[in-house]
């Protein structure tokens, strides 16, 4: 907690932190109207999956150019670009007209999607070396907390929302003028991101390997609840209403962002590997309460994955970065990299196999995927020990 409140006492570290909840702001936003984007132009689950592939397809296609370009800007002026533009772009996705100009407009948008979370970054850990602070943790929680902050005025506007861009239109105006009001904190701040940062070595993946596959796990099921919540909850569990349906999203976050503000507490008393291990199995026990299809029992085990995922991938890179013959950096960058693989393509695997066979099954697999994550962890401990 420790991290939070010199967060939230210094306009330093908080206009940098608020950079990571406006991104979530815009996507979580954008999640509560992916149904009606699927009922306007008539689309499958299976055509919703790659349109979501696009925007991760977007994504990738910025690690190989973001760098570079942050390196010339500096990260304060990167930082303060990137979440402006990508609040504008995501207004294209709700106005597309075809199914071709949704898959582009995702696809812009997956590429400040990634600049802005590379330049943020980079900027938290430029204030955490000059300041010889911990607020990365605690800034992540900010992006959690964005999630919730969106499904929570979803949930009470939404019914009377008829146009969803004028939603969006007003999401995205209050994300650019408080970022502006803020950005007078960081903007002069110039030292670029190592353009290092994106680039997987695979030479890595003997000494991380334990590690990595719990992290394209964990980050993998993040995606996939983030875009296909909602609709999991309208179609499986066949909620009332679209702002019930909004639930599921806004207490994963919730929980999430709490879990992670209270988590490098916990891991100091108990350890990161227990953490990893108790994460993972409170996040399938979340899933048994997702698949059982109720009401009650679906948005409560959405709430529980939230606070079992929170404490699991600040573990993973806190052990990544100390594994040895290993160095800090590129310890974390691989598995980062690594989870950011399964964030991206995970909704597009979910959307392909609701396709197939039923949205329910998808989110069987992914329940199977965190008792795997489980047995990983646990191989780990046995192995330290």
């Amino acid at each position: 907690m420790n991290s939070l409140l010199l967060i939230l006492s210094h306009k330093r570290y908080f206009a940098p932190a608020w950079v990571f909840a406006s991104l979530n702001i815009m996507i979580g936003t954008w999640v509560l109207y992916i149904p009606r984007v699927k009922e306007k132009l008539a689309l499958d689950d299976g055509e919703i999956g790659i349109a979501l592939f696009c925007l991760g397809l977007g994504t990738l296609t910025s690690l190989t150019i973001a760098s570079k370009v942050i390196k010339k800007l500096g990260v304060g002026r990167a930082t303060i670009i990137g979440i402006i533009v990508f609040a504008l772009l995501f207004l294209f996705p709700l106005v597309a007209a075809s199914y071709i100009l949704l898959c582009a407009a995702l696809f812009l948008v997956g590429i400040f999607s990634c600049f802005t979370d590379i330049s943020m970054n980079a900027l938290v850990s430029d204030l955490e070396t000059e300041d010889e602070v911990h607020i990365m943790s605690s800034s992540h929680g900010f992006f959690s907390i964005g999630g919730a902050i969106a499904a929570a005025v979803g949930y009470f506007i939404i019914d009377y929302v008829e146009v969803p861009a004028y939603h969006m239109a007003g999401a995205a105006v209050f994300v650019i003028l408080t970022n502006l009001i803020l950005a007078k904190n960081y903007i002069k701040i110039t030292t670029p991101v190592d353009e290092s940062h994106g680039k997987i070595k695979l030479g890595l993946l003997k000494p991380l390997f334990g590690l990595t596959i719990i992290a394209l796990i964990i980050m993998g099921s993040e995606g996939a609840i983030e875009q296909w919540s909602k609709m999991y909850l309208e179609d499986v569990v066949a909620v009332g209403t679209e702002k019930m349906a909004g639930m599921g999203f806004l207490m994963f976050s919730l929980f999430m962002a709490i879990g992670r503000f209270f988590g490098d507490g916990v891991s100091k008393r108990f350890g990161a590997i227990k953490v990893i291990i108790s994460g993972c199995a409170l996040a399938f026990l979340g899933y048994v309460g997702v698949l059982l299809g109720t009401t009650i029992s679906a948005i409560t085990g959405f709430a529980i994955i939230g606070l079992g995922f929170s404490v699991v991938i600040p573990e993973l890179l806190r052990l990544a970065g100390k594994a040895k013959g290993v160095s800090s950096a590129d310890g974390i960058s691989f598995v980062a990299g690594a989870g950011f693989v399964g964030f991206l393509a995970s909704p597009a695997l979910v959307g392909f196999l609701a396709d197939m066979s039923s949205l329910k099954l998808s989110f069987m697999v992914l329940a199977f995927g965190t008792l795997l994550a489980l047995v990983a962890g646990i191989t780990l401990s046995r192995k330290r020990n």
